[in-house]
């Protein structure tokens, strides 16, 4: 480039008005619209960081959008509520331990099951494929009055057992299933062919080769199960009871949110403080992995 810009007959090209104005109109929609999006989110923040006179002092001003740097000692009040007198830690913990286990057992079922779509050729292959398309457009609310009458009534999953209503019917995901199939689709079959070569089983080359290969989609789907898990609020209502052994909650964190707005003396700055807790690990994920996630759907694109 140094080169051309020391040239005297070199001339840059001219944008036309019409490219201008345009890009200038498309930035100026787009920052618009996140603006508009982000508000909420800053608000939510900025409240959290405020008690209850601060926040309606600042009600209807650019001030509900900035934090409260004035009482800088008092900046994390809310959030030490929350944490200490409300135990919304320990809904947290539980949210997060059913998601690890979900995400775990989610990927390799739903990874084998798309291998299996993939790679394998085998009678009523495309029925099933017609069946997942077609449980891809079903609403999840119109199975869970049978989910339930199969966990609490068939299975009895009741009591300390409900944990597993939880957990159990989280791991088969027909979305997961979809994009597993598409993505294994694109892997060729010279790498599977030369493992069976050196004598290695279906199981190990799925293990050793096909996942270690796949970590865009394998990321995708450990992101989106971890949001549903994380979001999930009707199923586990229905069939968890509010506290297992010792008093401790066996209901996530979403449930918590409930709980915590059904209290007469909690302030807004202490529901906007549980609000911004739950939000965070969403947020610090999908940051973590939003690479994978763009690799993941463009890559098991191509087959759709």
């Amino acid at each position: 480039m140094k080169k051309y810009l020391n040239d005297p007959n070199f001339v840059p090209a001219k944008r036309s008005k019409k490219k201008v104005v345009g890009s200038i109109i498309y930035y100026l929609v787009g920052s618009i619209l996140s603006l508009l999006f982000i508000m909420p989110l800053l608000y939510m923040f900025s409240a959290s960081t405020k008690g209850e006179e601060a926040i309606a002092f600042s009600n209807g001003t650019i001030m509900m959008f900035l934090p409260d740097f004035k009482n800088i000692l008092h900046f994390f009040d809310n959030y030490r509520i929350v944490f200490g007198q409300y135990d919304i830690w320990k809904y947290a913990l539980n949210s997060m331990i059913y998601a690890a286990i979900v995400i775990v057992f989610n990927v390799i079922v739903n990874g084998l099951a798309g291998y299996v779509l993939a790679k394998f050729n085998f009678p009523g292959k495309g029925f099933f494929n017609f069946i997942i398309l077609f449980l891809i457009v079903v609403p999840v609310e119109t199975s869970i009055i049978p989910l339930y009458s199969i966990v609490k009534q068939m299975l009895g999953l009741k009591g300390g057992l409900s944990v597993l209503a939880v957990i159990l019917p989280s791991i088969i995901s027909i979305f997961n299933i979809f994009l597993f199939t598409q993505f294994f689709a694109s892997i060729p079959k010279e790498y599977e062919e030369a493992m069976h070569i050196d004598g290695a089983s279906r199981v190990r080359v799925f293990f050793d080769l096909i996942l270690p290969m796949s970590k865009p989609i394998v990321a995708t789907t450990a992101v989106f199960t971890f949001i549903g898990v994380w979001n999930d609020y009707i199923w586990p209502s229905m069939v968890l009871p509010n506290y297992g052994d010792d008093s401790w909650p066996l209901l996530p964190i979403q449930a918590a949110l409930t709980s915590l707005q059904s209290i007469e003396s909690i302030t807004t700055g202490e529901i906007m403080a549980s609000l911004v807790i739950t939000s965070l690990p969403i947020f610090i994920l999908y940051i973590a992995a939003q690479k994978y996630i763009v690799k993941g759907f463009g890559t098991a694109g191509l087959k759709m």
